[in-house]
């Protein structure tokens, strides 16, 4: 890169559209935008107006036909349980879309709202990465909260799922 941040902050600012336009261009889309930056109704801004992309997508399956299905995706290195684990991007495309077919049998379709409440564990991302890959809205819950803030969260988000551990370590 030739430009230092503040030159490239400077192009974000005075011309949004062709620099996010460019940028966008890294991420693959299933349908092309028709408008970077839709103003019209400020503060309400609008990004890539009619575009669509899949998420899990381009954090999996782009990396794995590329050639990256054999290269570490995730570490997990728990130092409570002395535990180190890396998944590939192959082994992680597998486990997410495995999950993302069990969501579906669950009815768990497009639009609808997931809670995810989990410790931190390489399962916690596969279940993320399922719900964007089904088009699911997943909502992640603290691990460690009590019952009653659970309780709050719930109502909130009103899932049709809720992913959750058997335990967790703290």
């Amino acid at each position: 890169m030739t430009a230092d941040y503040s030159e490239i902050y400077e192009q974000s600012i005075k011309h949004p559209d062709q620099f996010w336009g460019e940028a966008a261009q890294a991420v693959q889309w299933e349908k092309k935008w028709d408008t970077v930056l839709d103003d019209t109704n400020k503060p309400f801004y609008r990004w890539f107006v009619g575009g669509m992309l899949n998420t899990c997508y381009n954090a999996l399956d782009y990396h794995v036909e590329n050639g990256r299905g054999n290269q570490t995706a995730i570490i997990y290195d728990s130092p409570v349980t002395d535990t180190v684990r890396k998944i590939t991007y192959g082994e992680l495309l597998d486990k997410v879309s495995k999950f993302a077919g069990a969501l579906r049998d669950l009815g768990v379709s497009k639009g609808d709202t997931v809670i995810i409440y989990m410790p931190m564990i390489p399962e916690a991302p596969v279940a993320m990465l399922a719900c964007a890959r089904i088009g699911a809205v997943h909502s992640v819950v603290f691990g460690g909260f009590a019952p009653n803030e659970l309780a709050i969260r719930i109502d909130d988000a009103k899932p049709k799922v809720m992913i959750s551990a058997s335990c967790g370590i703290e």
